[in-house]
């Protein structure tokens, strides 16, 4: 539950760098979502088989399996086939041409650093983006 008596959200967050991850866990805690975090791919897969999140927010370069590779799966899995994929990126060349990122089921890609307003802005368009819309 969130602070305004919601259920709130479910984020899988996977992010290999720990103190990146606490932060955007701290980010996104406070913005009223719950957060399950994850430091590489395969234990990614594992947590949202488990218990689909709302939304995936993955850093693109994790280990095991990367970003590409767990988006990948999750769309081809029918238990997370409909979850929307949030990449965070710090590399410029993957934000500013997102066509492989979004080839492999990533929704949408935003470069690091990015602002908790931008992050929380994003998720909260993919949740409540229409899934039968088309995608441009």
């Amino acid at each position: 539950m969130n602070q305004w008596g919601e259920q709130a959200l479910r984020v899988l967050l996977v992010e290999a760098d720990r103190d990146g991850r606490r932060m955007y866990a701290e980010w996104l805690t406070q913005a009223g979502f719950d957060v399950n975090e994850a430091h590489n791919g395969l234990q990614a897969l594992e947590r949202a088989f488990e218990t689909p999140p709302d939304v995936v927010v993955t850093d693109l370069q994790i280990p095991g399996i990367d970003g590409f590779e767990l988006s990948r799966r999750l769309k081809q899995d029918p238990r997370t086939r409909s979850v929307p994929i949030l990449a965070v990126t710090g590399y410029a060349a993957f934000a500013a041409d997102p066509s492989r990122a979004q080839r492999a089921g990533c929704d949408v890609v935003l470069e690091k650093p990015c602002s908790p307003d931008d992050l929380e802005r994003a998720i909260r368009s993919l949740i409540t983006a229409d899934p039968l819309a088309p995608k441009e």
